[in-house]
Protein backbone atom coordinates (compact mmCIF):
# COMPACT_ATOMS: atom_id res chain seq x y z
CA UNK A 1 0.00 0.00 0.00
CA UNK A 2 1.55 2.94 -0.54
CA UNK A 3 2.44 5.71 1.96
CA UNK A 4 0.08 8.06 2.73
CA UNK A 5 1.68 11.80 3.42
CA UNK A 6 1.35 13.51 6.67
CA UNK A 7 3.89 16.01 6.69
CA UNK A 8 3.26 18.87 4.42
CA UNK A 9 5.37 19.51 1.65
CA UNK A 10 6.09 17.50 -1.74
CA UNK A 11 6.75 14.01 -2.54
CA UNK A 12 8.09 12.17 -5.03
CA UNK A 13 6.73 8.61 -6.34
CA UNK A 14 8.23 6.97 -9.73
CA UNK A 15 6.25 4.21 -11.75
CA UNK A 16 7.75 2.24 -14.16
CA UNK A 17 6.53 2.20 -17.61
CA UNK A 18 7.91 -0.85 -19.26
CA UNK A 19 7.74 -4.29 -18.14
CA UNK A 20 10.53 -6.50 -17.20
CA UNK A 21 12.70 -7.63 -20.18
CA UNK A 22 13.64 -11.21 -20.54
CA UNK A 23 17.71 -12.04 -20.31
CA UNK A 24 18.90 -14.54 -23.34
CA UNK A 25 19.83 -17.76 -21.42
CA UNK A 26 23.84 -18.98 -22.60
CA UNK A 27 22.58 -22.06 -25.19
CA UNK A 28 26.41 -23.57 -25.40
CA UNK A 29 28.15 -24.40 -22.07
CA UNK A 30 28.70 -27.87 -21.67
CA UNK A 31 29.14 -29.94 -18.53
CA UNK A 32 32.06 -32.41 -18.88
CA UNK A 33 31.66 -35.72 -16.71
CA UNK A 34 35.27 -37.74 -16.19
CA UNK A 35 38.57 -38.68 -14.73
CA UNK A 36 41.30 -36.21 -14.12
CA UNK A 37 44.79 -36.33 -12.56
CA UNK A 38 43.55 -34.31 -9.18
CA UNK A 39 40.49 -32.27 -8.29
CA UNK A 40 40.97 -29.78 -5.99
CA UNK A 41 40.73 -26.41 -5.15
CA UNK A 42 42.19 -24.28 -2.31
CA UNK A 43 42.89 -27.10 -0.25
CA UNK A 44 39.38 -28.58 -1.00
CA UNK A 45 38.36 -31.25 -2.98
CA UNK A 46 36.85 -30.69 -5.99
CA UNK A 47 35.65 -34.69 -6.66
CA UNK A 48 32.13 -35.44 -8.21
CA UNK A 49 31.86 -31.31 -7.53
CA UNK A 50 30.53 -29.41 -10.43
CA UNK A 51 33.41 -26.73 -11.00
CA UNK A 52 32.92 -23.69 -13.74
CA UNK A 53 36.01 -23.11 -15.54
CA UNK A 54 36.44 -20.82 -18.94
CA UNK A 55 40.02 -21.56 -19.87
CA UNK A 56 42.48 -24.95 -20.05
CA UNK A 57 44.79 -23.25 -17.61
CA UNK A 58 42.12 -23.41 -15.62
CA UNK A 59 41.76 -27.12 -15.97
CA UNK A 60 45.48 -27.71 -15.34
CA UNK A 61 45.45 -26.14 -12.04
CA UNK A 62 42.66 -27.55 -10.65
CA UNK A 63 42.12 -30.76 -12.39
CA UNK A 64 45.79 -31.70 -13.70
CA UNK A 65 47.83 -32.84 -16.51
CA UNK A 66 47.35 -35.69 -18.93
CA UNK A 67 47.37 -39.44 -17.83
CA UNK A 68 50.97 -41.50 -18.50
CA UNK A 69 48.89 -43.82 -21.10
CA UNK A 70 51.73 -47.01 -21.77
CA UNK A 71 51.28 -49.39 -24.73
CA UNK A 72 52.77 -52.57 -25.17
CA UNK A 73 55.25 -52.82 -28.45
CA UNK A 74 55.60 -56.07 -29.92
CA UNK A 75 57.59 -57.40 -32.54
CA UNK A 76 55.38 -57.92 -36.28
CA UNK A 77 57.13 -59.47 -39.10
CA UNK A 78 54.91 -57.43 -41.60
CA UNK A 79 55.92 -53.98 -39.72
CA UNK A 80 58.68 -54.56 -37.55
CA UNK A 81 56.60 -53.57 -34.63
CA UNK A 82 53.17 -52.86 -33.49
CA UNK A 83 51.46 -51.02 -30.25
CA UNK A 84 48.72 -52.16 -28.18
CA UNK A 85 47.01 -52.90 -25.39
CA UNK A 86 46.84 -49.20 -23.78
CA UNK A 87 47.04 -49.08 -20.08
CA UNK A 88 45.76 -45.73 -17.75
CA UNK A 89 43.49 -45.02 -20.52
CA UNK A 90 41.56 -41.91 -19.91
CA UNK A 91 39.88 -39.46 -22.30
CA UNK A 92 38.91 -36.11 -20.33
CA UNK A 93 41.94 -34.46 -20.51
CA UNK A 94 42.34 -34.78 -24.21
CA UNK A 95 38.92 -33.85 -25.01
CA UNK A 96 38.80 -30.66 -22.92
CA UNK A 97 42.00 -29.41 -25.45
CA UNK A 98 40.27 -30.64 -28.29
CA UNK A 99 37.01 -28.47 -26.97
CA UNK A 100 39.28 -25.39 -26.59
CA UNK A 101 40.77 -25.93 -29.92
CA UNK A 102 37.35 -25.56 -31.40
CA UNK A 103 36.20 -22.86 -30.04
CA UNK A 104 34.66 -23.61 -26.69
CA UNK A 105 34.74 -21.59 -24.00
CA UNK A 106 32.91 -21.53 -20.57
CA UNK A 107 32.28 -25.22 -19.44
CA UNK A 108 31.65 -26.88 -15.92
CA UNK A 109 34.16 -30.36 -14.72
CA UNK A 110 32.83 -32.68 -13.23
CA UNK A 111 35.74 -35.01 -12.11
CA UNK A 112 34.83 -38.68 -10.70
CA UNK A 113 37.87 -39.40 -9.63
CA UNK A 114 41.69 -40.01 -10.71
CA UNK A 115 43.86 -42.44 -12.85
CA UNK A 116 44.50 -44.62 -10.16
CA UNK A 117 41.37 -45.91 -10.89
CA UNK A 118 39.43 -48.31 -12.66
CA UNK A 119 37.25 -47.10 -15.18
CA UNK A 120 33.64 -48.27 -13.71
CA UNK A 121 29.98 -47.71 -14.67
CA UNK A 122 28.69 -46.41 -10.94
CA UNK A 123 31.13 -43.19 -11.20
CA UNK A 124 28.95 -41.37 -13.83
CA UNK A 125 25.95 -41.77 -11.96
CA UNK A 126 24.67 -43.37 -8.66
CA UNK A 127 25.33 -42.68 -5.31
CA UNK A 128 27.98 -44.02 -2.58
CA UNK A 129 28.23 -43.42 1.39
CA UNK A 130 29.56 -40.88 2.77
CA UNK A 131 32.46 -41.86 5.77
CA UNK A 132 33.12 -40.49 8.61
CA UNK A 133 37.35 -39.82 9.78
CA UNK A 134 37.36 -43.77 10.88
CA UNK A 135 35.48 -45.28 7.72
CA UNK A 136 32.62 -45.96 9.23
CA UNK A 137 29.01 -45.21 7.30
CA UNK A 138 27.50 -41.92 8.40
CA UNK A 139 23.98 -42.57 7.25
CA UNK A 140 24.66 -40.27 4.62
CA UNK A 141 24.61 -40.39 0.79
CA UNK A 142 26.86 -38.29 -1.70
CA UNK A 143 25.21 -38.47 -5.18
CA UNK A 144 27.95 -39.19 -8.20
CA UNK A 145 28.67 -37.87 -11.62
CA UNK A 146 25.77 -37.26 -13.78
CA UNK A 147 23.61 -36.52 -10.42
CA UNK A 148 25.57 -33.89 -9.07
CA UNK A 149 24.41 -31.86 -12.25
CA UNK A 150 20.63 -32.06 -11.11
CA UNK A 151 21.02 -28.52 -9.40
CA UNK A 152 23.04 -26.63 -11.63
CA UNK A 153 21.11 -24.41 -13.54
CA UNK A 154 23.99 -22.92 -16.26
CA UNK A 155 25.11 -26.28 -17.99
CA UNK A 156 23.18 -26.72 -21.61
CA UNK A 157 25.21 -29.65 -23.04
CA UNK A 158 26.01 -33.06 -21.34
CA UNK A 159 29.45 -34.48 -22.65
CA UNK A 160 30.86 -38.22 -21.37
CA UNK A 161 34.12 -38.86 -23.28
CA UNK A 162 35.29 -41.46 -21.14
CA UNK A 163 32.17 -43.59 -21.28
CA UNK A 164 33.34 -45.14 -24.54
CA UNK A 165 36.13 -46.74 -22.07
CA UNK A 166 33.65 -49.23 -20.73
CA UNK A 167 32.08 -52.22 -22.79
CA UNK A 168 29.74 -51.08 -25.62
CA UNK A 169 27.09 -52.17 -23.68
CA UNK A 170 27.57 -50.16 -20.17
CA UNK A 171 28.83 -47.27 -22.04
CA UNK A 172 24.70 -47.51 -24.01
CA UNK A 173 23.69 -47.83 -20.05
CA UNK A 174 25.61 -44.69 -19.55
CA UNK A 175 24.26 -42.49 -22.63
CA UNK A 176 20.48 -43.40 -22.09
CA UNK A 177 21.60 -42.03 -18.28
CA UNK A 178 22.77 -38.65 -20.23
CA UNK A 179 19.18 -38.67 -22.23
CA UNK A 180 17.21 -39.06 -19.24
CA UNK A 181 19.38 -36.01 -17.13
CA UNK A 182 18.63 -33.92 -20.23
CA UNK A 183 15.03 -34.71 -20.57
CA UNK A 184 14.13 -34.40 -16.60
CA UNK A 185 16.31 -31.38 -16.98
CA UNK A 186 14.56 -29.98 -20.26
CA UNK A 187 17.55 -27.41 -20.33
CA UNK A 188 20.30 -29.27 -21.78
CA UNK A 189 21.32 -31.36 -24.71
CA UNK A 190 23.72 -34.50 -25.02
CA UNK A 191 26.72 -34.99 -27.32
CA UNK A 192 26.79 -38.81 -27.88
CA UNK A 193 29.93 -40.91 -29.25
CA UNK A 194 29.05 -43.53 -31.17
CA UNK A 195 31.76 -46.17 -29.10
CA UNK A 196 34.80 -48.12 -31.18
CA UNK A 197 36.40 -50.95 -29.74
CA UNK A 198 40.39 -51.19 -30.25
CA UNK A 199 39.16 -54.08 -32.67
CA UNK A 200 36.69 -51.19 -34.45
CA UNK A 201 39.79 -48.73 -35.12
CA UNK A 202 41.76 -51.59 -36.62
CA UNK A 203 38.69 -53.06 -38.70
CA UNK A 204 36.01 -51.10 -38.60
CA UNK A 205 32.69 -52.42 -39.72
CA UNK A 206 30.25 -49.44 -39.72
CA UNK A 207 27.56 -50.60 -40.32
CA UNK A 208 27.82 -53.73 -37.17
CA UNK A 209 29.26 -50.48 -35.07
CA UNK A 210 26.28 -48.59 -35.57
CA UNK A 211 23.86 -51.18 -35.08
CA UNK A 212 25.26 -52.18 -31.72
CA UNK A 213 25.37 -48.26 -30.35
CA UNK A 214 21.71 -48.40 -31.61
CA UNK A 215 20.44 -51.49 -30.23
CA UNK A 216 22.36 -50.53 -27.27
CA UNK A 217 20.88 -46.38 -27.13
CA UNK A 218 17.08 -47.76 -26.09
CA UNK A 219 13.61 -46.18 -27.09
CA UNK A 220 13.25 -43.02 -24.59
CA UNK A 221 14.14 -39.40 -24.76
CA UNK A 222 16.11 -39.79 -28.00
CA UNK A 223 14.88 -35.96 -28.88
CA UNK A 224 17.70 -35.00 -25.99
CA UNK A 225 21.00 -35.99 -27.87
CA UNK A 226 22.51 -36.19 -31.08
CA UNK A 227 25.20 -38.78 -31.75
CA UNK A 228 28.49 -38.40 -33.98
CA UNK A 229 30.90 -40.68 -35.84
CA UNK A 230 33.86 -42.09 -36.41
CA UNK A 231 36.17 -41.39 -34.04
CA UNK A 232 38.68 -38.54 -34.61
CA UNK A 233 43.17 -38.69 -35.22
CA UNK A 234 43.82 -35.31 -33.58
CA UNK A 235 46.81 -33.02 -33.28
CA UNK A 236 46.10 -33.08 -29.87
CA UNK A 237 49.29 -34.48 -28.47
CA UNK A 238 52.41 -33.30 -29.78
CA UNK A 239 55.29 -35.42 -30.52
CA UNK A 240 57.78 -33.62 -27.34
CA UNK A 241 54.75 -35.17 -25.05
CA UNK A 242 55.31 -38.54 -25.58
CA UNK A 243 58.31 -40.77 -24.75
CA UNK A 244 59.75 -44.14 -23.76
CA UNK A 245 57.73 -43.38 -20.54
CA UNK A 246 54.76 -44.19 -22.56
CA UNK A 247 55.64 -47.80 -23.29
CA UNK A 248 54.80 -50.38 -20.98
CA UNK A 249 57.76 -50.97 -18.54
CA UNK A 250 57.32 -54.58 -18.53
CA UNK A 251 57.88 -54.53 -23.05
CA UNK A 252 61.10 -52.28 -22.47
CA UNK A 253 62.96 -55.14 -23.28
CA UNK A 254 61.00 -55.84 -26.15
CA UNK A 255 61.54 -52.12 -27.55
CA UNK A 256 65.69 -52.32 -26.33
CA UNK A 257 65.71 -55.47 -28.42
CA UNK A 258 64.17 -53.68 -31.29
CA UNK A 259 66.41 -50.53 -31.21
CA UNK A 260 69.63 -52.71 -30.23
CA UNK A 261 68.51 -55.40 -33.89
CA UNK A 262 68.16 -51.42 -36.22
CA UNK A 263 71.95 -50.58 -34.77
CA UNK A 264 73.70 -54.27 -35.84
CA UNK A 265 71.74 -54.04 -39.49
CA UNK A 266 72.58 -50.20 -39.55
CA UNK A 267 76.50 -51.47 -38.42
CA UNK A 268 75.88 -54.51 -41.23
CA UNK A 269 75.36 -52.28 -43.68
CA UNK A 270 78.46 -50.41 -42.76
CA UNK A 271 77.17 -46.98 -42.10
CA UNK A 272 77.91 -47.36 -38.62
CA UNK A 273 81.25 -47.97 -36.91
CA UNK A 274 82.18 -49.55 -33.82
CA UNK A 275 82.46 -46.83 -31.96
CA UNK A 276 79.16 -45.13 -32.82
CA UNK A 277 77.50 -48.36 -32.44
CA UNK A 278 78.97 -48.48 -29.22
CA UNK A 279 77.35 -45.10 -27.88
CA UNK A 280 74.12 -45.52 -29.44
CA UNK A 281 74.25 -49.08 -27.82
CA UNK A 282 74.65 -47.53 -24.31
CA UNK A 283 72.00 -44.86 -24.51
CA UNK A 284 69.27 -47.67 -25.63
CA UNK A 285 70.67 -49.55 -22.39
CA UNK A 286 69.70 -46.72 -20.21
CA UNK A 287 65.68 -48.11 -21.10
CA UNK A 288 66.25 -50.81 -19.81
CA UNK A 289 63.79 -51.75 -16.53
CA UNK A 290 66.34 -52.29 -13.77
CA UNK A 291 68.26 -49.70 -14.92
CA UNK A 292 68.50 -46.06 -12.58
CA UNK A 293 68.00 -43.74 -15.47
CA UNK A 294 64.39 -45.28 -15.32
CA UNK A 295 63.30 -43.84 -11.72
CA UNK A 296 65.54 -40.77 -12.18
CA UNK A 297 63.69 -37.10 -12.86
CA UNK A 298 61.37 -36.20 -15.96
CA UNK A 299 64.63 -33.98 -17.10
CA UNK A 300 67.03 -37.20 -17.14
CA UNK A 301 64.27 -39.28 -19.03
CA UNK A 302 63.34 -36.55 -21.28
CA UNK A 303 67.29 -35.99 -22.37
CA UNK A 304 67.71 -39.52 -23.38
CA UNK A 305 64.16 -39.48 -25.40
CA UNK A 306 65.55 -36.55 -27.18
CA UNK A 307 69.31 -38.25 -27.60
CA UNK A 308 67.29 -41.48 -29.08
CA UNK A 309 64.80 -39.74 -31.50
CA UNK A 310 68.08 -38.53 -32.65
CA UNK A 311 70.33 -41.52 -33.29
CA UNK A 312 67.31 -43.59 -34.17
CA UNK A 313 64.95 -44.02 -36.60
CA UNK A 314 62.84 -46.54 -35.93
CA UNK A 315 62.28 -44.73 -31.85
CA UNK A 316 60.84 -42.14 -34.19
CA UNK A 317 58.60 -44.29 -35.79
CA UNK A 318 57.27 -46.08 -32.54
CA UNK A 319 57.08 -42.68 -30.81
CA UNK A 320 54.93 -41.34 -33.29
CA UNK A 321 53.11 -44.69 -33.38
CA UNK A 322 52.22 -44.13 -30.04
CA UNK A 323 51.52 -40.26 -30.69
CA UNK A 324 48.95 -41.46 -33.23
CA UNK A 325 47.30 -43.86 -30.91
CA UNK A 326 46.64 -41.11 -28.16
CA UNK A 327 45.46 -38.93 -30.29
CA UNK A 328 42.52 -40.92 -31.08
CA UNK A 329 39.60 -39.39 -29.47
CA UNK A 330 35.76 -39.42 -29.59
CA UNK A 331 34.52 -36.73 -31.46
CA UNK A 332 31.99 -35.75 -28.69
CA UNK A 333 34.35 -32.92 -27.27
CA UNK A 334 35.40 -31.62 -30.11
CA UNK A 335 31.57 -31.24 -31.47
CA UNK A 336 30.64 -29.52 -27.89
CA UNK A 337 33.73 -26.98 -29.28
CA UNK A 338 31.56 -26.32 -32.27
CA UNK A 339 28.43 -25.86 -30.75
CA UNK A 340 29.79 -22.93 -29.26
CA UNK A 341 31.42 -21.37 -31.71
CA UNK A 342 28.56 -21.24 -34.10
CA UNK A 343 26.31 -20.42 -31.07
CA UNK A 344 28.78 -17.35 -30.73
CA UNK A 345 28.93 -16.69 -34.26
CA UNK A 346 25.50 -17.07 -35.46
CA UNK A 347 23.15 -18.14 -32.76
CA UNK A 348 21.92 -21.52 -31.58
CA UNK A 349 18.95 -21.41 -34.64
CA UNK A 350 22.05 -22.47 -36.63
CA UNK A 351 22.57 -26.21 -37.34
CA UNK A 352 26.11 -27.11 -36.28
CA UNK A 353 26.87 -28.79 -39.41
CA UNK A 354 28.59 -27.86 -42.75
CA UNK A 355 31.60 -26.35 -40.50
CA UNK A 356 35.22 -28.47 -39.63
CA UNK A 357 36.72 -29.50 -36.92
CA UNK A 358 39.96 -28.31 -35.45
CA UNK A 359 43.12 -29.67 -34.94
CA UNK A 360 42.36 -32.71 -36.70
CA UNK A 361 45.02 -34.71 -38.87
CA UNK A 362 42.20 -37.79 -40.40
CA UNK A 363 39.40 -38.89 -39.81
CA UNK A 364 39.66 -42.93 -38.11
CA UNK A 365 36.98 -43.81 -41.06
CA UNK A 366 35.94 -42.20 -44.50
CA UNK A 367 32.18 -42.71 -44.54
CA UNK A 368 30.74 -43.10 -47.88
CA UNK A 369 27.49 -41.16 -49.45
CA UNK A 370 25.91 -45.02 -49.46
CA UNK A 371 26.50 -45.39 -45.83
CA UNK A 372 25.49 -42.10 -44.83
CA UNK A 373 21.94 -42.86 -46.17
CA UNK A 374 21.72 -45.16 -43.49
CA UNK A 375 23.28 -42.92 -40.83
CA UNK A 376 21.27 -39.73 -41.19
CA UNK A 377 17.47 -41.76 -42.54
CA UNK A 378 17.43 -45.08 -41.12
CA UNK A 379 13.81 -46.77 -40.37
CA UNK A 380 13.95 -46.21 -37.45
CA UNK A 381 14.71 -42.91 -36.44
CA UNK A 382 18.07 -43.04 -35.17
CA UNK A 383 19.85 -40.59 -37.10
CA UNK A 384 23.95 -40.28 -36.35
CA UNK A 385 25.58 -37.61 -37.97
CA UNK A 386 28.58 -38.40 -40.13
CA UNK A 387 31.77 -36.68 -40.21
CA UNK A 388 33.46 -36.60 -43.46
CA UNK A 389 36.34 -36.15 -45.41
CA UNK A 390 35.32 -34.08 -49.10
CA UNK A 391 38.64 -33.17 -51.79
CA UNK A 392 39.45 -29.46 -50.67
CA UNK A 393 36.99 -28.81 -48.64
CA UNK A 394 38.50 -30.75 -45.43
CA UNK A 395 36.51 -32.58 -42.71
CA UNK A 396 33.31 -31.44 -42.17
CA UNK A 397 30.49 -32.28 -39.64
CA UNK A 398 28.15 -33.35 -42.28
CA UNK A 399 24.47 -33.84 -40.06
CA UNK A 400 21.99 -32.20 -37.76
CA UNK A 401 20.12 -34.78 -36.79
CA UNK A 402 19.15 -35.46 -32.82
CA UNK A 403 18.72 -39.34 -32.12
CA UNK A 404 14.47 -38.53 -33.10
CA UNK A 405 15.28 -38.60 -36.37
CA UNK A 406 11.23 -39.65 -37.27
CA UNK A 407 9.70 -36.55 -35.28
CA UNK A 408 8.91 -33.62 -37.26
CA UNK A 409 9.04 -31.72 -34.41
CA UNK A 410 12.50 -33.14 -33.07
CA UNK A 411 14.38 -33.77 -35.65
CA UNK A 412 16.74 -30.83 -36.13
CA UNK A 413 19.63 -30.38 -33.56
CA UNK A 414 19.26 -26.72 -34.19
CA UNK A 415 15.49 -26.99 -33.49
CA UNK A 416 15.58 -29.05 -30.19
CA UNK A 417 18.03 -26.49 -28.76
CA UNK A 418 16.43 -23.18 -30.01
CA UNK A 419 13.45 -24.31 -28.18
CA UNK A 420 15.44 -24.95 -24.60
CA UNK A 421 16.75 -21.34 -25.69
CA UNK A 422 13.28 -19.67 -25.63
CA UNK A 423 11.75 -22.12 -22.53
CA UNK A 424 14.30 -21.39 -20.25
CA UNK A 425 14.99 -17.74 -21.10
CA UNK A 426 10.93 -17.13 -20.79
CA UNK A 427 10.61 -19.35 -17.43
CA UNK A 428 13.80 -17.38 -15.74
CA UNK A 429 12.13 -14.35 -16.67
CA UNK A 430 8.80 -14.31 -15.31
CA UNK A 431 9.50 -15.63 -12.25
CA UNK A 432 9.21 -12.89 -10.77
CA UNK A 433 5.71 -12.97 -11.22
CA UNK A 434 5.16 -15.92 -8.92
CA UNK A 435 2.66 -14.99 -6.49
CA UNK A 436 1.93 -11.62 -8.30
CA UNK A 437 -1.94 -10.88 -8.64
CA UNK A 438 -3.36 -12.96 -10.95
CA UNK A 439 -5.28 -9.95 -12.57
CA UNK A 440 -5.20 -8.67 -16.13
CA UNK A 441 -2.32 -6.30 -15.28
CA UNK A 442 -0.10 -8.66 -14.53
CA UNK A 443 -1.09 -10.79 -17.83
CA UNK A 444 -0.44 -7.90 -19.47
CA UNK A 445 3.30 -7.61 -18.45
CA UNK A 446 3.97 -10.80 -19.34
CA UNK A 447 2.55 -10.83 -22.35
CA UNK A 448 4.41 -7.55 -22.99
CA UNK A 449 7.77 -9.76 -21.88
CA UNK A 450 7.59 -11.99 -24.26
CA UNK A 451 6.41 -10.58 -26.89
CA UNK A 452 9.61 -7.98 -26.87
CA UNK A 453 11.51 -11.15 -26.15
CA UNK A 454 10.62 -13.33 -28.93
CA UNK A 455 10.37 -9.86 -31.36
CA UNK A 456 14.15 -9.69 -30.93
CA UNK A 457 14.60 -13.53 -31.61
CA UNK A 458 12.54 -12.98 -34.39
CA UNK A 459 14.97 -10.29 -35.40
CA UNK A 460 18.07 -12.71 -35.01
CA UNK A 461 16.02 -15.39 -37.63
CA UNK A 462 15.68 -17.36 -35.09
CA UNK A 463 11.86 -17.57 -36.06
CA UNK A 464 10.73 -17.62 -39.32
CA UNK A 465 8.14 -15.13 -40.62
CA UNK A 466 8.05 -11.86 -42.08
CA UNK A 467 6.51 -9.96 -39.93
CA UNK A 468 6.29 -10.65 -35.89
CA UNK A 469 2.93 -11.59 -36.12
CA UNK A 470 3.80 -14.47 -38.05
CA UNK A 471 6.66 -15.58 -36.66
CA UNK A 472 4.69 -16.28 -33.20
CA UNK A 473 1.96 -15.30 -31.03
CA UNK A 474 1.35 -15.23 -26.99
CA UNK A 475 -1.38 -15.63 -25.37
CA UNK A 476 -2.92 -15.28 -21.90
CA UNK A 477 -6.12 -14.12 -20.14
CA UNK A 478 -9.29 -15.47 -18.71
CA UNK A 479 -11.05 -16.94 -21.56
CA UNK A 480 -8.33 -17.31 -23.42
CA UNK A 481 -5.89 -19.27 -21.59
CA UNK A 482 -7.67 -19.58 -18.08
CA UNK A 483 -10.70 -20.48 -16.60
CA UNK A 484 -12.20 -19.33 -13.36
CA UNK A 485 -11.15 -22.74 -11.88
CA UNK A 486 -7.56 -21.59 -12.88
CA UNK A 487 -7.49 -18.57 -11.12
CA UNK A 488 -9.47 -20.02 -8.04
CA UNK A 489 -6.69 -22.84 -7.97
CA UNK A 490 -3.85 -20.53 -8.47
CA UNK A 491 -2.19 -21.17 -12.12
CA UNK A 492 -1.75 -18.71 -14.78
CA UNK A 493 -1.34 -20.32 -18.68
CA UNK A 494 0.47 -18.81 -20.86
CA UNK A 495 0.34 -20.17 -24.22
CA UNK A 496 3.36 -19.15 -26.81
CA UNK A 497 3.24 -20.76 -30.21
CA UNK A 498 6.83 -20.01 -32.14
CA UNK A 499 7.88 -20.31 -35.81
CA UNK A 500 10.97 -21.87 -35.87
CA UNK A 501 13.46 -21.96 -39.07
CA UNK A 502 14.92 -25.76 -39.49
CA UNK A 503 18.18 -26.32 -41.98
CA UNK A 504 17.94 -26.73 -45.62
CA UNK A 505 19.26 -30.36 -45.40
CA UNK A 506 18.66 -31.03 -49.07
CA UNK A 507 19.08 -28.74 -51.56
CA UNK A 508 17.40 -29.85 -55.05
CA UNK A 509 18.07 -28.45 -58.11
CA UNK A 510 15.72 -28.90 -60.79
CA UNK A 511 17.11 -28.18 -64.66
CA UNK A 512 14.97 -28.31 -67.57
CA UNK A 513 16.20 -27.22 -71.27
CA UNK A 514 14.33 -24.68 -73.39
CA UNK A 515 13.97 -24.47 -77.10
CA UNK A 516 15.88 -21.41 -78.28
CA UNK A 517 13.91 -18.23 -78.72
CA UNK A 518 16.17 -16.20 -81.26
Amino acid sequence: MAEIPKTPGVYIQEKSEFPNSAVPVPTAVPAFVGYTEKAIRNNKSLKNVPTRLSSFSEFLLFFGGAPNTTYAVATDPGSVFQISNPKSRFLLYYSIKLFFANGGSDCYIVSIGDYSQEVKISDFDGEAPILDATGADTGAVQVLGIRTLRKEREPTLLVIPDAVLLSKSECGAVQKRMLRHCYTMGSCFAILDVPMSAADLKQPDTNQIIETFRNNIGTENLQWGAAYYPYLATAITGSDEVSFRNIDPAKNAVLMDLLLDEVAATQKQGLMDDKQASAITAEINQIAPNNPVSGKQAETARTLHQGLLAISPLYKKIMNAVRHEINILPPSAGMAGVYSMVDNNIGVFQAPANVSIGSVAALVVQVTNEEQEDLNVPLHGKAINAIRTFPGKGMLVWGARTLDGNSQDWRYISVRRTVIFIEQSIKYAIEPYVFAPNTAATWANIQALITNFLTNVWKIGALAGATPKDAFSVNIGLGVTMTPVDILDGIMRVSVQVALTRPAEFIVLTFQQKMQSS
